[in-house]
């Protein structure tokens, strides 16, 4: 058995992201890791010992433990965002200290995840590292406040922009989303996986849909502003045949290890939102015809990453230009690497393996311990 780090993953046991984490430590020669799960780091019951490596993954979606976060206990509602993020925040903030005075170490930077789970404090961050990114009046730190309706039509004057992407500043997976489009007075129009019920109250629907009309879109940015919103430029995306395409980047140990290229027919590429997986090798040709190169795109990754550089692996959103000339980051996701049976990419250093066996590999590496090149895991679907 490989000698390797004491590991502690923090997450739901019982979820995918931990079994598929313990499936890589078993392949690379580890034991598994001790696992603590989110409900004991949220009733304060979490300990570590001296010398335990702590990775703190997603707290998942355990009815009690959403309860803790942000008083729901329905997963599908969008509701909740700020109070999530000030208790999330807090639980990892609480948990480095427990474990610094245990005389354990994690993986990743808590200062850090709290920017990576703020949408406008991600923008500034790639922006001031030069990073390309959608254009965007909520920037950073000291990015203008949108408050409801009438901030966001003003916003978006101001700054000449008609089609813009308005996320909740806390959001996941598209939750909340809304992919904006004006044309002068009342044409105004949202696509979006948010439905609203008789009491206004927003859930996330695996439907996307459209709402039009100021009254009607006004009203659900008016929902969603209490959380924080984040807008950008809705930059026109390449298509692969006729579907928008973009790609999730993972880059671990800063280097892009795997990538997944999303198509749509709508503005929304979410693969749980009736996107697909589409063609990479098609992505790498049209680059190249384009007169770019496929290393190119994957150095903005990389670019984007080191923007971060106390977080091990992120998941990082790369926005192809029509034509395939230009890139843009959309997003730089802490939890971003649940791709499952996707392995690594040629040249990578992880090929053959997983997002999960590449990050057991890159935790060895920064250990001082001898990998293998057998550590792939069984996350095929």
């Amino acid at each position: 058995m490989t000698a390797g780090p004491r590991l502690v993953v923090v997450g739901d046991p019982a979820g995918r992201r931990v079994a598929f984490f313990q499936d890589a430590l078993r392949a690379a020669g580890l034991p598994g890791a001790r696992t603590v799960g989110w409900l004991d780091v949220l009733r304060g019951r979490a300990r570590f010992a001296a010398g335990e490596t702590v990775r703190v993954d997603s707290p998942g979606e355990v009815p009690e433990v959403d309860r803790l976060l942000r008083d729901t206990d329905d997963p599908a509602r969008v509701e909740g965002g700020r109070l999530w993020y000030e208790r999330f925040t807090a639980a990892v903030a609480g948990l480095a200290t427990e474990a610094r005075r245990a005389g354990a170490v994690l993986v990743d930077d808590p200062a850090e995840t709290a920017v990576l789970f703020d949408k406008r404090l991600t923008h500034g961050r790639l922006a001031a590292a030069g990073v390309p990114v959608p254009a965007s009046p909520t920037s950073g730190p000291g990015g203008a406040p949108v408050r409801g309706w009438d901030d966001l039509v003003a916003l978006m004057a101001a700054a000449g922009l008609r089609r813009v992407f308005v996320k909740p500043a806390h959001g996941s997976s598209a939750s909340g989303v809304l992919a904006l489009e004006t044309a002068g007075g009342d044409r105004v129009q949202a696509t979006t996986s948010v439905e609203r019920d008789g009491s206004g109250r927003l859930f996330n629907s695996l439907r996307v849909r459209r709402y039009t009309g100021a009254r009607e879109v006004g009203a659900l940015v008016d929902a969603l502003a209490p959380d924080g919103l984040h807008v950008e430029r809705w930059l026109p995306k390449a298509m692969q045949g006729d579907r928008a395409a973009d790609l999730r980047v993972v880059v671990t140990g800063g280097r892009a290890t795997h990538a997944v290229v999303r198509t749509s027919r709508t503005p929304l590429t979410n693969l749980h939102l009736g996107g697909a997986r589409g063609d990479l090798p098609a992505v790498r040709a049209a680059i190249a015809a384009a007169g770019g190169r496929w290393e190119d795109a994957l150095a903005v990754c990389e670019r984007a990453a080191a923007a971060f550089p106390g977080t091990r692996c992120v998941g990082v959103d790369l926005l192809p230009g029509a034509g395939w000339r230009r890139f843009a980051v959309g997003e730089v996701n802490a939890f971003g690497d649940l791709l499952p049976g996707l392995t690594g990419l040629p040249g990578s250093g992880a090929e053959g393996l997983d997002t999960y066996g590449a990050q057991v590999a890159d935790l060895l590496r920064a250990a001082g311990t001898p990998t293998s090149s057998t550590t792939g895991t069984s996350t095929a679907p």
